[in-house]
């Protein structure tokens, strides 16, 4: 083998290895750098515990200012047509956070009614108002499934009329009619109440309350106490009420276009 054959066979050979080399070298880099990156498997994020809680409590929290709802009372009305005295009342509430329940019930209490043993005649159409907040103590509060306690203020000022028979005078033989219009009345009371809530279907919701009524003040006509006070009840110092409500969620209408 001469000279030049021999040189351009190690030459030949020098120029084929280098792929081989790069190859190599670029294979141990690769190697080198997913060693140095950290292992991901897909589908699984790693946080600790704090930020789990975190991230959970976040999403479980509900804004400031989570909507309103408004409702009639149906209890209310079927006393109206049914029984001596009764109320068509109207409920507009702010939901906070789905805790708290900040509420206005504003209502027109009536009666028209005879007693059968006096023949006393109490007629009565007005407004009452109530404020006050209810508490939500159910777990899930994006439920729309509430439990909840309440405390209201409520008052009323109102006329009535009072008709009986006439006052007979046995001494001189003389009536005296018994016929008493736009007589005032004002009272202040105070509600404590219990109830449950259900959503039905969409923004339908039912729900009930038992509620216990604390008289505050009563201010008497010139000839007493009135019978009924709108919204109220029978004019004691206490009263026992309660509502059924059909409701409209709104909240709920508008995180659903959400």
């Amino acid at each position: 083998m001469t000279l030049r054959t021999y040189a351009f066979t190690c030459a030949l050979l020098l120029l084929s290895s280098l792929p081989l080399q790069a190859q190599h070298v670029e294979g141990d880099t690769v190697r080198v750098q997913r060693a140095e990156q950290p292992q991901r498997i897909r589908g699984v994020q790693y946080a600790s515990r704090e930020e789990a809680a975190a991230a959970l409590a976040a999403q479980g929290r509900m804004p400031l200012f989570a909507g309103v709802s408004v409702g009639f009372d149906l209890c209310g009305a079927v006393m109206a047509v049914a029984t001596p005295y009764g109320q068509y009342e109207g409920m507009a509430r702010v939901n906070m956070r789905g805790k708290y329940f900040p509420t206005a019930e504003i209502g027109m209490g009536v009666s028209d009614h005879t007693n059968d043993n006096t023949q006393l005649h109490y007629k009565v159409a007005a407004p009452y108002f109530k404020v006050g907040i209810d508490y939500n103590f159910a777990k899930n509060p994006r439920s729309g499934n509430r439990i909840y306690a309440g405390l209201r203020y409520a008052f009323s000022t109102y006329k009535y009329d009072v008709d009986g028979p006439a006052l007979k005078d046995d001494a001189y033989g003389t009536e005296q009619p018994f016929a008493y219009h736009g007589l005032r009345g004002t009272n202040h009371w105070a509600e404590a109440l219990f109830g449950l809530e259900a959503r039905v279907w969409g923004i339908l919701h039912l729900g009930w309350s038992i509620r216990y009524r604390l008289r505050l003040s009563n201010k008497e006509s010139a000839i007493g106490s009135a019978w009924y006070v709108p919204g109220y009840g029978k004019n004691d110092s206490h009263a026992i009420g309660g509502t059924f409500h059909l409701i409209f969620d709104l909240s709920q209408r508008k995180a659903r276009s959400k």
